[in-house]
């Protein structure tokens, strides 16, 4: 490359690709093992050939849906690239993955409409001190000038977005680049190394003042740099590499390259740049703040349910070297023998030998240990490096198996989607009788739906999940309730006085008795209670009634047909025929919702809300995040069912939420009309 700087050590190096959904880097995946030699011919997507993607369920919708890993030789060393899903929904994928990388791609496009998008993925990296380059894909069909593209994307950088390589356009197309750190000009060839050229005419006025710029940014770190710039001194170009690399390993600059990964172009300059300017695992475990161990220490970057081989666990060796047979101590006092090591290409695995510090590879059959463990070979766990976070689920689907033999089958395969992606989790919900599945978004929830068809070969249905709708009165009563019942031998008798009334919202249900004289024994009145607590659960409207009290003030026994079952009976009763003369009214939960989007897209979704029945309490600017607004509302649990739909839709599928339960409030009329319906039609 012209640099005077030595290839990484410290064994392989690990690189995510990461970027906004659409941007190419499964493309970008597949050209750079193409021009590695890792594979003979560079796969497309369309034609569903790609080491990437090679899920049915990414091939069946177009799309990445989990990291996919594949390695790759370049110049004698060694590189693991695992390509992250763009996807807002498949996110979280990536988060585990980061901790193991010595870098990031960053995949993107000259596109206005993903800015937010691109925010999100360099805001991590950065947070994470993850050294990161961007390559900005597509440069054969961008538009205008170069520069002008990345002040579009400086927004979404906190670091200076510094142009390593400017485009050589002819008639408005790409041919070629300048590299404005060697100072040279390159034509491209498909699917072929660029070849060096002489620096056309048109173009070196243009190197000059964007070299310049190059220069600028590296001297805000640099006061040599500053004072030779300020002299007129041309910079030694070893001093600018060296610039260049030690600072974007401290973050503080993103070097930017450009080129087109369906044609192949640009490949060479970003392979030559993570040779020379990233650093291997030794740096990476110094960075994790990786204490020195006589053990080998590696992470868990994701776990993978293969249909014959059992669990795999891709791990990242940060220290020492791992082999088949060795035992690891995890977190929580899970400690597993490995039962193989592999390498892993795309869907393909193979046993390989022991993995040494900075290999990506695959565990066999660690069934206790999860995604984001940190592992070691020692008897005790080592210090864990990573507390896995998954996100706030923004949508549900309650799910029933289509038939009852895969009942407990179903179990078992959401278990293991679920250690899978974590990003998913499952609700038995008691009081709806139903098992709801929740995740990040529509195509989320189907991708795992079809999974468990496709994998594991289980039919479910779906449905909303039910909302926890309650019921409550408005006025109080006086209500008798008597069971009497005679039919040979000993009857029954059970006869109660009630005085029922209404609670402030949130008091739940109150019991109390006045009762003197022994008109109702003091055995007989826990079972009273026991009747109302039994028929509260369905109230007259069909859901559970709250915020209510009884008092049992009067009754009478039968001194041998009165038992505990026949008060229970009474005490039921009486709430029976009672609560329906309170004027009794619905209630519905109420959330507070913080919202987090664009502030274009702000106006918008304060009208969603409103139109959604719900109450904006306000919003500010979302702190460290320019551009964005964090937006505070109270909104019905019912209107949320759906929301992050037209949430994503109106901010360019980068806008998500959080909530949490608020308090209850009465719906009527038609509103309520329609809940009581549909309930009375579900259980019937």
């Amino acid at each position: 490359m012209g640099a005077p700087t030595e290839s990484g050590t410290g064994g392989a190096r690990s690189i995510a690709i990461v970027g906004p959904y659409l941007s190419g880097k499964t493309t970008l995946l597949e050209a750079l093992l193409a021009r590695t030699g890792a594979i003979t011919r560079q796969g497309k997507i369309s034609d569903k050939n790609t080491v990437g993607d090679g899920a049915p369920e990414a091939r069946a919708h177009d799309m990445s849906v989990e990291a996919n890993i594949a390695s790759a030789e370049f110049l004698g060393d060694k590189y693991t690239f695992i390509d992250c899903p763009g996807s807002i929904e498949f996110q979280f994928e990536k988060d585990p993955i980061l901790l193991g990388v010595d870098a990031a791609i960053v995949v993107c496009e000259p596109d206005e409409k993903k800015v937010p998008a691109l925010q999100m993925i360099l805001r991590e990296l950065e947070e994470r001190s993850i050294p990161h380059l961007l390559f900005l894909n597509k440069i054969d069909k961008a538009e205008g000038r170069v520069r002008d593209m990345l002040d579009m994307l400086q927004p979404a950088s906190r670091v200076p977005l510094v142009l390593r390589q400017v485009p050589i356009w002819e008639n408005g197309i790409a041919t070629g680049f300048v590299d404005l750190a060697l100072e040279r000009a390159f034509v491209y060839r498909e699917h072929a190394p660029s070849e060096v050229i002489d620096m056309p005419d048109a173009v070196k006025d243009r190197e000059g003042e964007a070299r310049f710029s190059m220069l600028e940014k590296l001297a805000d770190y640099d006061d040599e740099l500053m004072e030779q710039l300020l002299e007129d001194i041309e910079p030694p170009r070893d001093k600018v590499f060296e610039d260049l690399i030690q600072e974007m390993r401290q973050g503080l600059i993103c070097p930017v390259f450009i080129g087109s990964a369906e044609n192949g172009n640009g490949i060479l300059r970003l392979l030559k740049a993570l040779r020379h300017e990233v650093e291997g695992v030794t740096a990476t475990a110094k960075r994790l703040g990786l204490t020195e161990s006589e053990c080998a220490i590696a992470q868990i970057l994701k776990t993978i349910h293969t249909s014959h081989g059992g669990k795999l666990s891709i791990a990242r060796v940060l220290s020492g070297t791992i082999g088949d047979g060795e035992t690891l101590a995890g977190p929580d006092g899970a400690s597993e023998r490995i039962a193989g090591v592999l390498d892993v290409m795309g869907q393909e695995a193979k046993k390989r030998g022991a993995a040494e510090a900075g290999d990506t590879v695959a565990f066999a059959k660690l069934e206790a240990i999860a995604t984001g463990a940190t592992v070691g070979t020692g008897k005790d766990a080592p210090d864990q490096l990573y507390s896995l976070e998954p996100p706030f689920p923004v949508l549900g689907k309650a799910i029933i198996a289509k038939e009852r033999k895969d009942e407990v089958k179903l179990t078992g395969a959401l278990g293991r989607i679920i250690d899978e992606d974590p990003s998913l989790k499952l609700e038995h919900n008691q009081d709806a009788a139903e098992v709801v599945l929740l995740g990040q978004g529509e195509m989320h929830l189907r991708v795992a739906l079809e999974r468990l068809t496709g994998k594991y070969g289980i039919e479910v249905e779906t449905r909303d999940p039910r909302i926890g709708y309650r019921e409550t009165i408005r006025k109080p009563v006086t209500q008798r309730g008597r069971h009497k019942k005679q039919s040979g031998g000993h009857g029954q008798f059970g006869d109660v006085v009630v005085d029922i009334k209404p609670l402030p919202r949130g008091s739940g249900f109150e019991f109390s008795d006045t009762i003197s004289g022994g008109v109702v024994p003091k055995q007989y009145i826990p079972a009273v209670e026991a009747g109302i607590v039994e028929y509260m659960q369905t109230g007259p409207l069909g859901f559970p009634v709250v915020d209510f009290a009884v008092t049992l003030t009067d009754g009478s026994y039968h001194s041998v047909d009165s038992s505990e079952q026949a008060f229970k009976m009474a005490g039921r009763l009486a709430v029976a025929e009672g609560l329906p003369q309170c004027s009794p009214v619905l209630l519905e939960p109420v959330m507070h919702v913080e919202i987090a989007v664009p502030n274009d897209a702000t106006a918008k979704i304060n009208a969603i809300i409103s139109g959604r029945r719900g109450q904006i309490l306000g919003f500010d600017a979302r702190e460290g995040w320019d551009g964005w607004d964090l937006i505070q509302a109270q909104m019905p649990e019912a209107e949320l069912r759906d929301i992050i739909v037209e949430l994503r839709s109106v901010s360019a599928g980068a806008g998500s939420f959080t909530s949490r339960f608020d308090h209850m409030q009465e719906i009527s009329g038609r509103l309520a009309d329609d809940v009581v319906a549909s309930h009375a039609k579900d259980a019937a």
